[in-house]
């Protein structure tokens, strides 16, 4: 019999494709879930449960948590990447990942072909497509959602008719949880006007008042929250738990999807957003001017491609040494106060600091130069400017 395997999530989708693929194709489905920190050890048995229950002939729950946070998060971090802003790529990343670990597996087991659950509108469809087809351009890849151009309630409907019932009220919205944020995409997000209501999000306000939490970086890393110390992943989880219960992080995404079309997807992202704001301040204090610039250049470049699914291109990991390279004195405490629906950045405390009192403090004093260094170096930066203007005889009305 044919094997295939099923990049499978437990949702909506990947069902209708395993019962799909096992009936009307005839395959030997084996599925396989990989977690990017999406899932609790509960949610992790009962999805493999139900995989069995929908047909499949093998199931394999990956964690990646760790491998995902040195590979990817981490230099997320580092080019301090916020999708037209906003978005810290919560999905595009965790899709990647999910696409390379998946394919591995197919390859693994002997597979013909491998089969995810994308529509033919979407991002996520050439994410998976770009890596399965570098990685493994042997293995034939089956979408059957994109091929037969199905809407949710005919996937519903499906399912029905082969004993599954799939609630309508839950297929309504599309939840993506990951380390790295949460997507929340429903019928609001298909429109340009409506919000998402707040029940659609995942977490709910639990906390009122405010309270401060401090992030502790060690060369850009997230190595300590609240003193303590903990490997990054763990911390990120951690600071998740204290912020989501203040509902931060949540908005609306607006972007140009890969294939050209506009799109609009809710998210929450309390830990991510804090994290990407609080090392974005403490550079602010300990990388030089020209740093921080090609930075932000090198960081959205990374960041575009990396939402683009073009992650296994040589020049990521070109950019990825250059962000590592950056953030030899990114340490220091980052101060945050945590509020409901939002969050400030209070301050930092850092060795490395360059708002060293000692050379000067700014609109204040000039300890480092004198009066007359001042006018020397102003008039010498003019010179261009004022060469030019007398030159041209330039008026400037």
């Amino acid at each position: 019999m044919k094997k295939v395997v099923l990049a499978y999530s437990g949702g909506l989708d990947t069902s209708y494709c395993l019962k799909y693929l096992k009936n009307e194709k005839g395959y030997e489905v084996h599925t396989v879930l990989v977690d990017t920190g999406g899932f609790s050890a509960e949610e992790l048995t009962a999805i493999e449960k139900r995989a069995y229950e929908l047909g499949s002939a093998q199931h394999a729950n990956l964690t990646i948590l760790d491998k995902y946070y040195d590979k990817a998060i981490k230099y997320l971090i580092f080019g301090n990447v916020l999708k037209n802003n906003t978005y810290p790529l919560s999905v595009s990343a965790e899709r990647v990942f999910q696409a390379i670990e998946a394919i591995k597996y197919a390859k693994k087991v002997g597979a013909t072909a491998i089969a995810h659950g994308s529509t033919g509108a979407g991002n996520d469809q050439i994410r998976f497509d770009l890596i399965f087809q570098t990685i493994a351009p042997e293995i034939e890849i089956i979408t059957p959602i994109r091929d037969l151009k199905l809407s949710r309630q005919e996937e519903v409907d499906y399912l029905a008719q082969n004993g599954v019932h799939y609630s309508w009220e839950k297929a309504q919205y599309s939840i993506n949880k990951g380390l790295w944020g949460t997507s929340v995409g429903g019928k609001e997000t298909l429109t340009s006007s409506q919000p998402l209501p707040s029940e659609a999000y995942p977490s709910q306000l639990q906390k009122e008042g405010e309270e401060k939490v401090t992030l502790h970086f060690e060369k850009g890393e997230l190595v300590g929250l609240n003193g303590k110390t903990d490997k990054p992943s763990n911390n990120i989880v951690a600071l998740e738990k204290l912020a989501s219960a203040y509902a931060i992080g949540r908005d609306i995404h607006v972007g140009d999807t890969i294939i050209g079309i506009k799109g609009r997807v809710g998210f929450e992202a309390a830990a991510p957003l804090i994290i990407i704001k609080a090392h974005h301040l403490l550079e602010k204090h300990t990388l030089g001017k020209w740093q921080q610039y090609w930075k932000e250049q090198l960081g959205n470049w990374y960041g575009m491609l990396f939402h683009e699914g073009q992650f296994l291109d040589p020049v990521m990991r070109n950019i990825e040494t250059f962000l590592q390279d950056t953030q030899k004195t990114v340490n220091g405490t980052v101060t945050v106060s945590l509020k409901p629906y939002h969050f400030s950045l209070d301050g930092i405390e850092s060795e490395n600091d360059l708002m060293n009192t000692g050379f000067g403090q700014y609109g204040e004093m000039n300890n480092a130069w004198t009066s007359d260094d001042a006018k020397g170096f102003i008039k010498i930066l003019g010179n261009a400017q004022n060469i030019f203007s007398s030159v041209n005889k330039l008026d400037h009305d």
